[in-house]
């Protein structure tokens, strides 16, 4: 009896063991190598003004093409408030402004199925840039 009950007790350890490693080995793998989002700023736009991409973590990588003054890049969720910075995506902030001419990037910023305006407050750009995740 007790061989009985140790091997069922083993049985359900091992089962569940393997679980929360497939679970760690999911979540590692959705943090694992954050891909890009390029965007570049004209003076007063944004160049693409909508993007469709899939559920992930990304980085967005901002280029200033021309615009004669330092751009930025803010990323909310649709039907948010855009004026309020507490709605914000903050990783998705380029970590410095970006200067005529250069590129930034941001801090890997997890994107969850919905969608999302990105808009340039220094530009400044329409809010009516589109980001889709599926």
């Amino acid at each position: 009896m007790k061989k009985v009950i140790a091997i069922v007790a083993l049985a359900f350890g091992t089962v569940f063991s393997m679980n929360a490693q497939d679970k760690m080995m999911k979540k590692e793998k959705m943090m694992d190598a954050p891909k890009t989002i390029a965007l570049e700023q004209t003076s007063g736009e944004f160049t693409q003004k909508q993007i469709t991409v899939s559920e992930g973590t990304y980085v967005f990588e901002i280029s200033n093409n021309a615009v004669d003054h330092n751009v930025g890049f803010v990323l909310v969720q649709k039907g948010k408030d855009i004026s309020n910075p507490e709605n914000h995506i903050q990783t998705a902030y380029v970590n410095e402004q970006v200067a005529t001419g250069k590129t930034q990037k941001s801090n890997p910023t997890m994107l969850k199925t919905g969608e999302y305006v990105y808009f340039c407050p220094l530009n400044p750009t329409s809010t009516d840039n589109t980001l889709i995740v599926q």
